[in-house]
């Protein structure tokens, strides 16, 4: 099968593409650094200079492809459409990366929200995530009226070594380099907003599921497991070798360093239950838990990864 990938050089881009490369998929990787071009052919990818913004390019290689996965920017509309519209009618294969910040709430740490969201739950995202929850939302109509096989996979915190390029995740490199910066492990406010987690590689197999069986409009959160971020904190401090010791780093603070993203990815409670990927299409996720990550890998160069 030939695969358009954008985002080819990110954590989960390089990961998917890669994994797709070695099944012997032709993966063509949208990339932007021209210096990562011979990094993306090791991997078996075939390198596409360019940005989301060129939508000549996007829509060719659309057409060219038999499935597209695009893993870069979620909240970039224009490229989403883009590719949308060049592949309307053809029934190709098109996921759309978004992730679980979407059912985030505005509590900056300080409350645990008890509920769990499955695919089925109703939910009103925070002001800062009504664009992207109205991108999943496009992808999936797509899929209903536009003749294509549209789907989006909702990642919750993503932890462990990256399978493609050596990049890191997201939210838990912040959390390492603030907690090296003030010798203890930190977490927002009162750190009892709790965040589901997946593992990377089983993230990529959901990827790999969903491409070959993933009904269309289909919408698929992705964990296996959740922790308040006070407890990542404790174990980013025993990984550091600062013995559990913890600290709260205040709302205010985090704010005026990290902006929005403070609240909907470090304050807010994100805890989703993987039950279409599940149900669906026999999705085992089997990595190691994400403490037990962080403890093997934190005290190593890997972690930010």
């Amino acid at each position: 099968m030939k695969i358009f990938l954008t985002g080819a050089t990110g954590y989960i881009g390089s990961s998917v593409a890669k994994r797709l490369a070695e099944q012997g998929h032709t993966v063509y990787g949208l990339f932007r650094n021209i210096n990562l071009s011979d990094d993306l052919k090791k991997l078996g990818i075939v390198p596409v200079h360019g940005t989301l913004e060129d939508q000549e390019l996007l829509g060719a290689y659309a057409k060219k492809a038999d499935a597209i996965i695009h893993t870069a920017d979620s909240d970039h509309r224009p490229a989403v459409e883009t590719i949308i519209n060049a592949i309307e009618g053809t029934g190709k294969t098109f996921i759309h990366t978004s992730g679980s910040s979407v059912v985030g709430d505005d509590v900056l740490g300080d409350y645990e929200n008890p509920v769990t969201f499955n695919e089925e739950t109703p939910f009103v995202p925070m002001d800062v995530r009504q664009e992207r929850v109205a991108i999943n939302q496009y992808v999936r109509a797509a899929g209903i009226f536009r003749n294509i096989r549209s789907i989006v996979i909702v990642p919750s915190m993503i932890y462990g070594d990256a399978i493609g390029l050596n990049v890191e995740s997201d939210q838990l490199p912040v959390i390492f380099r603030k907690s090296k910066e003030t010798g203890k492990g930190v977490f927002v406010g009162q750190g009892i907003n709790r965040w589901s987690n997946v593992h990377i590689s089983d993230l990529v197999d959901l990827y790999l599921l969903a491409l070959e069986k993933a009904p269309s409009a289909s919408y698929f959160y992705a964990e296996n497991g959740q922790e308040s971020y006070k407890d990542l904190a404790v174990s980013v401090s025993t990984a550091l070798g600062f013995g559990g010791v913890v600290q709260s780093w205040k709302s205010g603070d985090a704010l005026a360093e990290l902006g929005d993203w403070a609240r909907f990815a470090l304050g807010s409670n994100s805890r989703v239950n993987a039950v279409h990927a599940r149900r669906l299409l026999g999705w085992a996720p089997a990595g190691i838990s994400i403490t037990e990550w962080i403890l093997t890998s934190g005290n190593s160069n890997r972690l930010c990864s």
